[in-house]
C-alpha cells in the first residue's frame, strides 16, 4: 500500500488509477530498487514523504512523473527543433563569419605584427608606458612556452563578443531607461541570464546548431556577457542629475540631441564599468565553451582536466588570468582617462 493511496480513493479514482500506468522512462533508482524487491510500505509521520509526482505515481500509476514532465519539455524542443534552426541559422551565421574571421586575422599575421598591434592599442587606450610594457611582457611570455597560439585564439572571440555585446546592449539599456514598461519586462529576462548557470545555456544551442560551428560558442558567450552592459548603461543614464536634463530642455536640446550629448557622456563611467564587467565575463565564458569546441586556452584547461595533466591546467589556467589582468587594466585606464575628462 502506498502512502497517498487515501487521496485518490477518496476522490473516486481508483479505476483510474488501476487502469492506467506511467510512460515515463524509469529512473536508475527505481531500477535499483526494482532489481533489489523492494517494496512500498507504511511510514512514520516523521517519514512522510512530500506528496510530489514521483510519491503520488506510486500511489496511482496513471498519475504523471516528474520524468514525463522533463520527457514533454524534451519531445516539445525536439519538435520544433528545425523550425527554429531555419530561421536562426541565417540570422546567427554573420557571428560564425565574424567569428572565424577574427581567429583566422590573429593567427595567420606573424607574432611580430599582432604584438606591436596590441602594444599600440593598449597606448591609445590607456597612455600608459608600464601598462604597454605589461602587455609586450605577457604575450611575449606566453609565445615563449608555445601558448601564443592558444592566447590569440581566446584574444579573438573575446574581441569578437565583447564587441557585439556592446552593440547590442548600449541600445537595450537606453531603450531600457527611457520607458519603466520595458524595464519592467527586461529585468526578469536579464535576472534569468545572470543566474543561469553557464553550462545550461550549451544544452539547447547544441541541438540547435551543430558543433562545429563557431555561432555555437558565440551565442552562449554572448547570452552570458551581456547582462552587465545593459543594465549599467540603463543605471548610468536614469542617474544623470535631473537638473542637467532641465538645463537642457531650457536650451531647446531635442530628445536625440540630450542623448547624445548630455546623457550619453555623463553615463559614460557606468557603462565602461558594465563594458569591463562583460569583457571579464566573455573570458570567463570561453572556458567553459571549449567543451563545445571552442578554440584557445579553455581547450588546454580541458585537456588538462580530462588527462589529469597538471602542468598544462595550471599554465593555461595562469595564462587566462594573465589575459583577466590586461584587459581588466585596459578597460579600467580607459575608464580613468573618462573620469578625468570629464572632470576638468
Amino acid at each position: 500500500m502506498a502512502t497517498y493511496d487515501f487521496v485518490f480513493s477518496s476522490l473516486g479514482l481508483d479505476d483510474w488509477c488501476a487502469e492506467g500506468k506511467s510512460n515515463a522512462p524509469m529512473s536508475m533508482a527505481q531500477l535499483l530498487s526494482k532489481s533489489k524487491g523492494e517494496e512500498t510500505t507504511d511510514v512514520s509521520i516523521w517519514e512522510l514523504p512530500f506528496p510530489s509526482m514521483d510519491a503520488l505515481n506510486k500511489a496511482c500509476p496513471a498519475f504523471p512523473q516528474s520524468r514525463e514532465l522533463t520527457k514533454g519539455l524534451e519531445e516539445g524542443f525536439l519538435a520544433v527543433k528545425d523550425g527554429l534552426s531555419v530561421v536562426l541559422d541565417p540570422v546567427t551565421q554573420p557571428l560564425s563569419w565574424a567569428l572565424d574571421g577574427a581567429l583566422y586575422a590573429m593567427l595567420s599575421a606573424p607574432w611580430w605584427i599582432i604584438i606591436p598591434i596590441l602594444m599600440a592599442v593598449v597606448f591609445l587606450v590607456s597612455k600608459s608606458w608600464k601598462l604597454v610594457a605589461f602587455v609586450a611582457l605577457s604575450f611575449s611570455g606566453l609565445a615563449f612556452i608555445d601558448y601564443y597560439e592558444y592566447a590569440m585564439q581566446t584574444l579573438a572571440i573575446i574581441f569578437v563578443c565583447a564587441f557585439l555585446c556592446v552593440l547590442l546592449g548600449v541600445p537595450i539599456g537606453i531603450a531600457m531607461s527611457r520607458s519603466d514598461n520595458l524595464q519592467r519586462g527586461m529585468i526578469p529576462i536579464l535576472d534569468m541570464l545572470q543566474t543561469l548557470p553557464p553550462f545550461v545555456y550549451l544544452i539547447p544551442l547544441i541541438f540547435l546548431f551543430s558543433v562545429t560551428e563557431s555561432k555555437l560558442y558565440g551565442i552562449a558567450i554572448i547570452l552570458y556577457a551581456i547582462v552587465p552592459v545593459v543594465r549599467l548603461t540603463n543605471l548610468g543614464i536614469r542617474l544623470v542629475d535631473k537638473d542637467v536634463i532641465e538645463a537642457a530642455d531650457a536650451f531647446g536640446m531635442t530628445a536625440r540631441q540630450k542623448l547624445y550629448k548630455v546623457q550619453i557622456p555623463l553615463a559614460l563611467p557606468n557603462i565602461m564599468a558594465g563594458v569591463n564587467q562583460t569583457i571579464m565575463m566573455s573570458l570567463a565564458m570561453v572556458v567553459i565553451a571549449s567543451l563545445v569546441s571552442a578554440p584557445g586556452l579553455g581547450v588546454l584547461v580541458l585537456r588538462g582536466i580530462r588527462n589529469l595533466e597538471l602542468g598544462v591546467g595550471l599554465v593555461s589556467g595562469l595564462g587566462i588570468v594573465i589575459l583577466a589582468v590586461i584587459l581588466d587594466r585596459v578597460t579600467k585606464a580607459s575608464l580613468a582617462r573618462i573620469n578625468a575628462a570629464q572632470k576638468q
